[in-house]
């Protein structure tokens, strides 16, 4: 079955190439230059994915987010945007952008940032047994192993490795960090974070000093790399 992307962006010639990467590896593409456009095409049609520019000409890329998840729509949402601010991220990510990429970018990475968003778009949510890379999750034994070692985590480690792996390629931001594993009180305790992950590198890489799975976004937030 087709993949079909809604590509969401004013600049035509940057359309023009995102159709050309796109349709080279088989998805199908529809264009939308404004908000408006593409608001009317979401809902008359569904879609695989969305690439969303976030400066559109009639307003800002992050209300179509807004109301595609007020609409309980699950559908990838991957920013691309030349907004490099680390707010600008963060505020995508929390409105529910699955990812957000900053322009230029390359083809390859483009790809690969749509094929995590796709696979994990189709996985169940609730399944015990979690799989990324070389870690696997339990979640019903609270059991981690790590290339296939038994690695003995704090509950608050297994959460915080547990819910990055459930959105794995995904960057998780501070504030949803926070407000998932301490709940609302503990949303401005970002040093909280700081310290639990690096004792959770220190169990899970090879290499904490240079992690290769838990990555940081620099002021945005934390991602499991999904390879």
């Amino acid at each position: 079955m087709t993949s079909s992307v809604l590509v969401v962006e004013d600049d035509r010639s940057m359309r023009k190439y995102l159709r050309g990467a796109l349709e080279a590896h088989g998805y199908a593409v529809t264009e939308a230059g404004s908000l408006a456009e593409a608001s009317s095409v979401v809902a008359a049609q569904s879609f695989t994915a969305v690439l969303l520019d976030l400066g559109l000409p009639d307003g800002d890329g992050l209300t179509l987010v807004r109301a595609l998840r007020a609409a309980a729509s699950t559908v990838p949402v991957i920013v691309i945007s030349a907004r490099e601010r680390e707010d600008d991220k963060v505020d995508a990510l929390d409105a529910g952008a699955n990812d957000y990429l900053t322009k230029p970018f390359g083809t390859r990475e483009l790809l690969a940032r749509i094929r995590v968003a796709l696979r994990h778009a189709t996985q169940p949510t609730d399944d015990p047994v979690i799989q990324v890379g070389p870690f696997v999750i339990d979640r019903a034994r609270h059991e981690v192993t790590v290339s296939g070692v038994v690695v003995h985590l704090t509950p608050i480690e297994f959460n915080i490795l547990s819910l990055l792996a459930r959105h794995a390629g995904k960057v998780i931001t501070h504030g949803q960090l926070l407000s998932e594993i301490w709940g609302p009180r503990g949303k401005e305790q970002t040093h909280y974070l700081r310290v639990h992950l690096a004792a959770l590198r220190r169990k899970v890489e090879a290499d904490p000093a240079r992690p290769r799975w838990l990555t940081t976004e620099q002021g945005v937030g934390y991602r499991l790399r999904d390879e």
